[in-house]
């Protein structure tokens, strides 16, 4: 630590992104990323919009892709926000909506991005602590709060709510933001989008990354009511007016025109999940019912950490947590056909090894 650090960057316990080794060539099952590439209309969108336009700034406000969005959604553009990836609308909405004097909530066994923005906004909180079984007791977010945040379905767990009791969520709370974090809710679960003009304290906030295979694109959005918009372009234009590159928007309206593509691929996944599902429930796992483009499995008898360590060691990377509550269970990305077939006959050997 240098002598230059920042009393508050040496204080910082900051997230821990998936790892990603270059020694070999693994079958990366441990990030969340979508197997299958971008729409090839997306792809040649950027191709050619990758011209001598480049020397000019984007469209700060991006009203092209505003309006795309707010026309897919039934919205209106100004219900819209946009901005480099969903961490970063995340941070936005930490700091738009949230005061350091008053506990927000969410729950214990959730995205690790959360409390280290907490941290880093100096935002207290309290922890929701989910049931055994990992699902979400609403009935805890009845109380005093300065906001509520939690993803929708769950990380790393995968499970849902319902929008009946997203409902009674938002009932409980009018004074206070409810945001849900829809990163995964296109492999199963209902989005809340369809509430908004009906709760003005719901903000939801979505990425291009998983479903719509753009993680390396970095573009995430926000909807809500208008004057919660408003609030998220105030803080970006007192930080960085230009959050996404000329690229990035042409690519990101052309993901939500192709909707054949993108409805194509996340039913893909979505098959492939069920039947990994099935596969690993015969082998002694418990898998927490999922929503999501992951699993999250424990198997009674060989330990996480075990499974985790020899997966890697035959170059298949899943994700091991280590954490209260989580210790024993791995979060696996579900990847092609192909990747989960290599995956399941690796996992079955390891297990009838040491059962």
């Amino acid at each position: 630590m240098s002598k230059y650090w920042s009393k508050l960057a040496a204080s910082l316990e900051p997230y821990v992104p998936g790892e990603q080794p270059k020694d070999r060539k693994y079958i990366k099952l441990n990030t969340n990323e979508n197997p299958y590439p971008p729409s090839p209309r997306v792809t040649e969108a950027i191709r050619k919009a990758a011209n001598e336009s480049l020397k000019l700034y984007p469209d700060p406000n991006g009203d092209e892709l505003r309006t795309t969005i707010a026309t897919y959604y039934g919205l209106k553009k100004e219900q819209v926000f946009f901005g480099n990836g969903s961490d970063e609308v995340l941070a936005f909405s930490f700091m738009a909506f949230f005061d350091p004097d008053r506990p927000i909530l969410f729950p214990d066994v959730t995205y690790s991005f959360y409390p280290v923005y907490a941290e880093l906004f100096k935002i207290s909180y309290k922890l929701i602590n989910l049931n055994d079984d990992f699902t979400l007791p609403i009935e805890q977010f009845f109380r005093e709060n300065g906001g509520i945040i939690f993803p929708n379905p769950n990380a790393p767990t995968g499970n849902v709510i319902s929008l009946e009791e997203i409902e009674e969520i938002l009932l409980h709370n009018q004074d206070q933001i409810v945001i849900i974090d829809e990163a995964y809710i296109d492999f199963g679960g209902e989005s809340a989008v369809k509430l908004i003009d009906k709760y003005s304290n719901l903000l939801i906030i979505q990425t291009l990354s998983k479903s719509r295979c753009l993680a390396g694109l970095r573009v995430g959005l926000a909807l809500g009511r208008e004057e919660l918009i408003k609030a998220l372009d105030t803080i970006k234009n007192s930080i960085n007016s230009y959050t996404l590159d000329r690229l990035a928007l042409i690519g990101a309206a052309e993901a939500f025109r192709d909707d054949q593509y993108f409805q194509t691929s996340r039913e893909k996944i979505i098959i492939t999940r069920e039947k990994v599902i099935g596969e690993l429930r015969k082998i002694g796992f418990k898998v927490i019912p999922s929503k999501s483009n992951f699993v999250f499995i424990s198997h009674p008898s060989v330990t996480a950490g075990e499974i985790y360590q020899e997966l890697k060691e035959k170059s298949i990377l899943v994700r091991y947590f280590k954490k209260p509550r989580i210790d024993n269970y791995l979060r696996v990305s579900i990847g092609s056909n192909e990747e989960m077939d290599v995956f399941l006959e690796t996992v079955k050997r390891i297990v009838s090894q040491r059962t």
